[in-house]
C-alpha cells in the first residue's frame, strides 16, 4: 500500500492546479494525482478556455478576480505558453446596464457605446459595451505544461481508475483499478462531470450538483488577432475568435440536463445545430451557413453557478472540488487555492 499526504483524483485543469498549489505551499508534502483516462482528457480537452473577468454572485466574482490575477502572472512568467489575451464586446439590453456593472469586474473596464463588430448585427433593443481583460487558452496543452512542471515533485498516474473509497478519521484509502491501494491523509476529488459515476457518488449527491450538456459550433470563417470575443450577455452565449485554429467558436447555453459523460455523443445532433443557429441568427445571421461543425460534451453545475469546494466527511479528510458550471478553466486557480486553504485548516 502506497502512503501519501494528499491524493488528487482527476487530472483536468482543476486537479493539476490543485496539486500545483498544494505542492507550492508545502514542498515536502507527498502528493499523487490519479486519473482514470488521459491527463486533460475529459472536460478540459473540450474546453473553450475563455476567461471573463465576471461573476454572477459575490463568490463567483471573488473567484474570477483571483483567477484573473493568477493567469496574468502565469503569462508573465511563461510568455510562450498558450494563453491569448483579447478584448471583449458585450451586447445586452440597455435596461441591463446596472446588472452588467455589478457582474463585470473592474479588470474588464467596460465602456458603453462605440461601433459594433462587422460580424455582429446589433438588435434594436440592445447596446454594446467594449472592454478588456479577457483571454482564452489551449486548456489541454496548458494543463500538460503545468503537469510537466510537477513531475519532479508530484506523482502522476494516468489510466488508473479509483474503484473504491473508504474515508475514516485518520485518512482515506483508495482502491485502484490496477489492484493496488493508496492510503492518503487527505483526498481531493476533482472528477469533472464524472461526479455521479464513481465510488464517491453517494458522498457527492447532497451537494446538489447536476451535469448539463455543453454545445459549441465552429464557424468556418477565419478571425484576426484584432478581433474581440463577442458576448451576448442576455443569452449567456459568445463568439470566440480562435485565431490559432482558424475559426470562430460559437457557444450557447444548451438546456439538456442530467446527462452522463460516458453516454454523451461526441457528434452534433440536428437539434443542437438548429438551436445554435436560431440564436446566431439574432446577432449574426450571415454566419448561419458557416456553422457546420462543432464540439459536444458536458460539465457539472453547482446550484448557484459558483464552484464547489466542500468537505465530504466529518473529519474533513475528503474534499470535493469542481461543479464550476462550464467555467472550470476560468475558476480553476481560485478553486485550487480554496482547496489548499481547506486542507490547511
Amino acid at each position: 500500500m502506497k502512503q501519501v499526504d494528499v491524493a488528487v483524483v482527476g487530472a483536468g485543469i482543476i486537479g493539476i492546479l490543485t496539486a500545483r498549489e498544494l505542492s507550492a505551499r508545502t514542498p515536502t508534502r507527498s502528493i499523487v494525482v490519479v486519473e482514470s483516462g488521459d491527463l486533460a482528457g475529459g472536460a478540459s480537452r473540450r474546453s473553450a478556455g475563455l476567461h471573463f473577468p465576471r461573476g454572477a454572485t459575490p463568490r463567483a466574482r471573488a473567484f474570477a478576480a483571483y483567477s484573473h490575477d493568477y493567469y496574468a502572472q502565469l503569462l508573465l512568467d511563461h510568455p510562450s505558453w498558450p494563453l491569448f489575451p483579447l478584448d471583449v464586446s458585450v451586447v445586452a439590453r440597455e435596461a441591463r446596464a446596472p446588472a452588467l456593472s455589478e457582474k463585470y469586474l473592474d479588470h474588464a473596464r467596460l465602456i458603453r457605446g462605440g461601433s459594433t463588430h462587422p460580424l455582429m448585427n446589433l438588435p434594436a433593443d440592445s447596446v454594446v459595451w467594449h472592454g478588456t481583460g479577457c483571454h482564452y487558452a489551449d486548456v489541454p496543452a496548458l494543463t500538460r505544461l503545468l503537469a510537466g512542471q510537477l513531475r519532479d515533485r508530484v506523482e502522476l498516474r494516468e489510466g488508473v481508475a479509483v474503484v473504491g473509497l473508504s474515508p475514516d478519521d485518520d485518512g482515506c484509502t483508495l482502491r485502484l483499478s490496477t489492484g493496488g491501494t493508496i492510503r492518503a491523509g487527505r483526498v481531493v476529488l476533482a472528477p469533472g462531470p464524472w461526479l455521479h459515476t464513481g465510488p464517491w457518488k453517494e458522498l457527492v449527491a447532497p451537494l446538489g450538483a447536476r451535469v448539463k450538456k455543453i454545445i459549441a459550433l465552429h464557424i468556418d470563417q477565419r478571425p484576426t488577432e484584432e478581433d474581440p470575443v463577442l458576448v451576448f450577455d442576455d443569452e449567456d452565449a459568445f463568439l470566440l475568435p480562435m485565431v490559432q485554429r482558424g475559426y470562430w467558436l460559437f457557444s450557447y447555453t444548451c438546456q439538456e440536463w442530467d446527462v452522463s459523460p460516458d453516454a454523451v455523443s461526441a457528434s452534433l445532433s440536428s437539434r443542437n445545430v438548429a438551436e445554435a443557429r436560431e440564436l446566431l441568427h439574432r446577432y449574426a445571421p450571415h454566419l448561419r451557413a458557416a456553422a457546420t461543425a462543432g464540439r459536444v460534451f458536458c460539465d457539472a453545475y453547482s446550484p448557484d453557478g459558483a464552484p464547489l469546494v466542500e468537505p465530504l466527511d466529518p473529519a474533513g479528510r475528503l474534499v470535493f472540488a469542481g461543479a464550476s458550471s462550464g467555467s472550470g478553466y476560468r475558476f480553476a486557480p481560485a478553486t485550487a487555492a480554496a482547496v489548499a486553504d481547506l486542507v490547511a485548516r
